[in-house]
């Protein structure tokens, strides 16, 4: 099978560099890898709350790049170094892109390295058209 690979706009050149894709279509879905806060050379924001709004914003682009929104997620999963510290300050900053009720599933998991970053999401969305 080959695979759908989607790219966002001006970041083809990073997912190659790091031998990836950024989002695969299959079945229906869209399978979007990990999105932390890197800015367009695959540097971290410094900033925590920059960081995610980042990821977010890494994460919508390649949501639009395949004709979704994040309405069209389904299920989450976010990845936190050192949860107890950032949970708050990082859960402020979601509910400004989560939208309204009813909420895609979610996982919630700690670990101790994102590759100098704090924050990482990882999502699966319905493709509109297999809706």
């Amino acid at each position: 099978m080959a695979r759908d690979v989607v790219f966002p706009p001006a970041r083809q050149a990073l997912y190659e560099r790091n031998r990836y894709s950024p989002a695969i279509r299959a079945n229906g879905l869209l399978f979007v890898s990990g999105q932390v806060g890197s800015r367009e050379d695959g540097s971290p924001e410094p900033e925590l709350e920059a960081q995610v709004r980042r990821a977010f914003d890494n994460l919508n682009a390649i949501l639009d790049a395949a004709g979704c929104t994040f309405a069209d997620v389904v299920d989450v999963t976010v990845f936190m170094v050192d949860p107890p510290a950032i949970f708050e300050r990082v859960w402020q900053i979601v509910a400004q892109y989560w939208g309204a009720a009813p909420h895609p599933t979610l996982t919630a998991v700690g670990v101790t390295w994102l590759y100098g970053f704090q924050f990482e999401i990882k999502v699966i969305a319905q493709l509109p058209e297999a809706a």
